[in-house]
């Protein structure tokens, strides 16, 4: 008697275990069907045809990759009393 509840109670348990799927599967299901009937997208490039050869394409330009550089070398430090008058706000006209 105690086989035959061990063989039930594993036959039930593997009946719930799928059972616990089967909600998902089926969304899964629905969301494919829905996506079968979206709109196709649009291109993701509309220019010219790359392969034409007639095919208008912008001037080549040269622009170096350091446009902008500028050596950042140390240098000597500056006499700190001088790199402040410089950076100093201008003083006010008539003494206030």
């Amino acid at each position: 008697m105690s086989v035959y509840f061990w063989a039930y109670s594993i036959a039930s348990k593997r009946w719930f275990a799928l059972w616990r799927f089967r909600p998902a599967a089926g969304l899964t299901a629905v969301a494919l069907l829905i996506q079968g009937c979206a709109p196709i997208p649009p291109r993701p490039f509309q220019g010219a045809n790359a392969a034409d050869p007639a095919a208008r394409v912008r001037a080549m330009t040269y622009r170096p990759v350091l446009g902008t550089y500028t050596s950042q070398r140390p240098v000597d430090p500056a006499s700190w009393r001088e790199r402040n008058e410089r950076v100093a706000p201008a003083p006010k006209l008539g003494g206030q």
